[in-house]
């Protein structure tokens, strides 16, 4: 197959668990997917969150020296995102979003420099796992605010596996059911 590219799959995990709800999806996940993919794990990666010192209104540049410089070039290059997290509150991690804020380098390139951000068109997906009464509608929204920040212009439905509290997400046949899709999706 030369020539032919190789698909690259970025995956934000915002769980702080190794082997919990969400490492099951994601594992579920990067099982039938194709090409390479890279997972930033928000809890252990060292990613600070923004400091709004505004300075990439100025330039395409994040003053923070960090590892998320690593993971600006491969948001850029990459065919697919996904965000996977446990629901908090009914919502995403703080973790997850405290990397998300970062993402602010590439809203101020549209909204204060007037520029493209020089993101490559790519499809998401959102892996969420909970229990109890959290609800996934806020976070799945948030997940698509984010996604499409990110230049991702298709995003496949919601993967959810929301009754954890009684049935881990690796035994939720529908959830992985879903996981295989949303492989599928990305793989397309």
């Amino acid at each position: 197959m030369d020539g032919v590219p190789v698909k690259k799959t970025l995956i934000f995990n915002g769980s702080p668990r190794k082997k919990g709800d969400t490492a099951a999806l994601i594992r579920a996940l990067t099982e039938d997917l194709a090409g390479q993919y890279r997972v930033v794990d928000c809890y252990r990666a060292d990613i600070s969150p923004c400091i709004d010192c505004r300075s990439c209104r100025r330039v395409k540049k994040c003053v923070l020296p960090d590892d998320m410089q690593e993971v600006y070039a491969y948001i850029e290059e990459c065919d697919n995102i996904v965000i996977a997290s446990p629901i908090y509150y009914s919502e995403l991690t703080g973790k997850l979003l405290d990397v998300a804020s970062r993402f602010q380098l590439y809203y101020s390139a549209r909204f204060f420099r007037k520029e493209d951000p020089g993101i490559k068109p790519k499809k998401g997906g959102v892996l969420l796992a909970g229990g109890g009464d959290g609800d996934p509608k806020r976070p799945y929204t948030t997940a698509k605010i984010l996604l499409r920040q990110l230049n991702a212009a298709e995003i496949y439905p919601l993967v959810c596996s929301h009754a954890t509290n009684t049935l881990p997400a690796g035994e939720d046949a529908a959830a992985i059911a879903a996981v295989k899709g949303l492989a599928a999706f990305l793989n397309g």
